[in-house]
Order: structure tokens, then sequence, then C-alpha cells
């Protein structure tokens, strides 16, 4: 028994934010079916590191596209074609959850728009996500991740501080602002589930912006300056509010370190043998400590310089004081801790080799995650979800 059990989705998203909303309901049970263009399919198909089969050879799959597509049936559906979308119109007849990233707007000429789809099923949930949200002047623009990192204030406060060596505005390493949404869009879909089953009867239309939701999934950093006037600055691997919170080199390689309160600083200066320095006028208390970094770090780093990061780690997590190495994918695919969580994992591929992918985090006591199906080909399941959705009537 999964957690979303008779949940059916039509995923007509492409690229990040809406694929991964629609895997994690996928991951959770649901029946999601991924629409595409006969010609193509998703440009996520195109993006990332070719994937190959036993033998070596190309399989037309890439690292972006299995990363967000596991869990789902790929039917070939072409909406510019009257049958195409009569066909759409049918399978959304039979759906709960209806997910769309096209532009604003962009469904209505297809018939394939909220309103016309709620008009044959009131039940539907209606997500849309695009880049500005559905109304406000931004709202016919294109756009993606790295442009709401930077419109959002992200890349403001990500990267070196000024005056060090490659100080400037620094793009996040993945594309978080398309995940954030991708998230905020599983949640909001769930809970207008949740509200038409025990409220209305009816679904909704779920509008979704990504320079919305990345502003939304930072606002403790926003919080700063809303309520202290100050500007939030690039801090490099340093916290805005909190020191000692920052990565420091160590004898063999770096470390990042979390000091969360003024006791567990203490602490942190008896491990490292920093005599006096807690009980220091200068650095008793956090702010005193944020006010005084200058004279705090090099006392730390000087410290810290004496051992190496792996021993550093034990005699730290002995005292509480919260620390680990900044890994590497390698490095992170070795780590005990996340093979104990079966984090990384494999599943059979149909072309005879095995599939590594990332599991979700979410663990279930009683609903447990089945990973049972690949990404999918582009149109396989066309048939067999035209066969399972609709009648003899439906499919005309």
């Amino acid at each position: 028994m999964s957690a979303l059990p008779r949940i059916r989705v039509l995923d007509m998203t492409r690229v990040f934010a809406g694929p991964w909303a629609a895997q994690i309901l996928a991951d959770f049970g649901a029946d999601v079916v991924k629409v595409e263009h006969p010609k193509g399919g998703d440009d996520v198909r195109r993006m990332g590191f070719p994937r190959r089969d036993a033998e070596g050879k190309e399989t037309g799959e890439t690292s972006s596209y299995l990363a967000m597509n596991r869990g789902k049936r790929s039917v070939a559906i072409d909406i510019s074609a009257a049958e195409g979308q009569a066909r759409l119109r049918a399978l959304a007849a039979k759906a709960d959850v209806f997910i769309e990233n096209f532009k604003a707007g962009g469904l209505a000429r297809y018939g394939l728009d909220y309103a016309a789809l709620a008009d044959i099923n009131p039940r539907l949930v209606y997500c849309s996500i695009t880049g500005f949200g559905q109304s406000g002047p931004y709202a016919a623009m294109p756009g993606y991740d790295p442009i709401f990192q930077a419109m959002s204030g992200l890349m403001s406060v990500t990267g070196q501080p000024d005056g060090e060596p490659g100080a400037g505005p620094a793009l996040v390493g993945y594309s978080v602002s398309d995940l954030n949404a991708g998230f905020y869009a599983t949640i909001a879909i769930l809970a207008a589930l949740h509200h038409r089953d025990t409220v209305s009867g009816r679904g909704q239309h779920i509008d979704l912006a990504l320079l919305d939701a990345q502003l939304a999934a930072h606002s403790h950093i926003a919080m700063n300056y809303l309520i202290s006037g100050r500007m939030p600055v690039r801090a490099g691997t340093a916290s805005q509010i909190n020191t000692p919170w920052q990565a420091f080199d160590t004898a063999d390689r770096p470390l990042m370190v979390a000091v969360g309160n003024d006791r567990q600083f203490a602490q942190f200066c008896s491990v490292l043998g920093l005599d006096g320095v807690a009980e220091d006028a200068r650095f008793a208390t956090n702010r005193q400590r944020m006010a005084h970094k200058p004279d705090l770090l090099p006392l730390l780093q000087q410290a810290l310089m004496a051992r190496g990061a792996a021993e550093w780690v034990a005699r730290l997590n002995d005292a509480g004081i919260s620390s680990g190495p900044i890994n590497d994918f390698g490095a992170a695919a070795e780590d005990p801790q996340l093979n104990h969580r079966r984090m990384w994992r494999h599943m059979p591929h149909p072309d005879g080799g095995d599939l590594p992918f990332i599991a979700n985090p979410v663990n279930f006591s009683e609903t447990p995650i089945a990973y049972d199906r690949v990404p999918p080909r582009l149109g396989e399941h066309t048939d067999d979800v035209l066969s399972e959705w609709l009648s003899p009537e439906d499919a005309r």
C-alpha cells in the first residue's frame, strides 16, 4: 500500500520544477502520467550527461532527465492537433491532478486551461508553475533558475565577501529555484487534495511562481533586512547571524563547524584548548562574537590547524559540537550514514544494466516508497494509459 493510492496525475511539465513535483507524487504512490510531445518530448531529455548501457552505448537518456522522472509513465500527445486536445481532455476528466508549466495562459488556446478542464472535471486540482506567476508585469517573461536566484536576492548573499579573493555574487551549485518551486507545488497539491476530499468536494487552481518560491525559501535571510534594516551580505561559508558557523582549514582539509549557542562555544573552545577565550567579554555571547569576528576567527583557525579534519570531527562531535567534512559526491557516496540510510540506490533497467539514483529522503512507517519504475522512454506507455484510463467511448 502506498501513501497516495488511486491518485491520478497528469504531468504536463518540462525541465525541472514541474517534473520534480510530479516525481515526488510518483514516489508517494500516485499514478503519474508524463504527457509529452511526440517529437522530442521534454527538453530535459537532452540536458545533462548521457547514460550508457551495459555495453557502453549511449541510451539516449541523460542524467538530468533520469533525476526528475522515475516512477512515471510517458504518453505522447500532440496538443496542437484537435485529436490530441480531445484525448488530453478525456484524460483530464479522469485525473485528480493536472500539473503544467506552459507560459501564463498558454494552454487556453488549446482548451486545456483550468477553466476549461474544471468544467469537465470539477474535482481536478490544477497546478500552474511558471517563472513569474499568472499575473503581474513580468508574467509573460521567460526565465530559468539563474534569473530567479539573481532577482530574488539569493545571489546577493551567496559568494565570497567583498575584499576577499574571488569576491562577487555566486550561483548556488544546483537549480535551487526549480526544486524549491517543486517542493511548494507538491505541498500545495496535497493540501488542495485534502481540501477537496474533506471540505469542498471540488478541486482548485494553484498559481505558483519560481520567483515567489525562491524568495519564500530564503525568507529567514530576507527577514534580517526587514527587521533590522541592515542588508545581508555575501559571507562565503559563514552564517549571517551566528559565529563560529563556517568552514575552517585544518591540517589536511576544510572542516565545517556550526556552534549554535554560548554553551556550545565554551565547549568548542575547551576542545580546541583555547583557555580563557570563552570568558573573554568580546566573545562571551553570540552578539559579541559577531561584533568581534576579526579578533576571534584567527584564534580558532590557528588552533584547528593542529589536527586533521577527521580527528576534529570525532573530538567535536563527542563534545556535542556539530561539525563535518566538506565532501564531494565521491566522498558522500562512501559516507556510512548516507549508506545506512540507503540514500544511494540502484534499480534494474530494461536494457540489462543498473540505474543508480538518489532515494527520496522520506521514510514512511506504513506506506514505504517502492522504486519499481525507471524513467520512461518517450511515449512508452501511450497505449497502456489510454486503455486503462479511458473507455472506448472516451478514447474517441
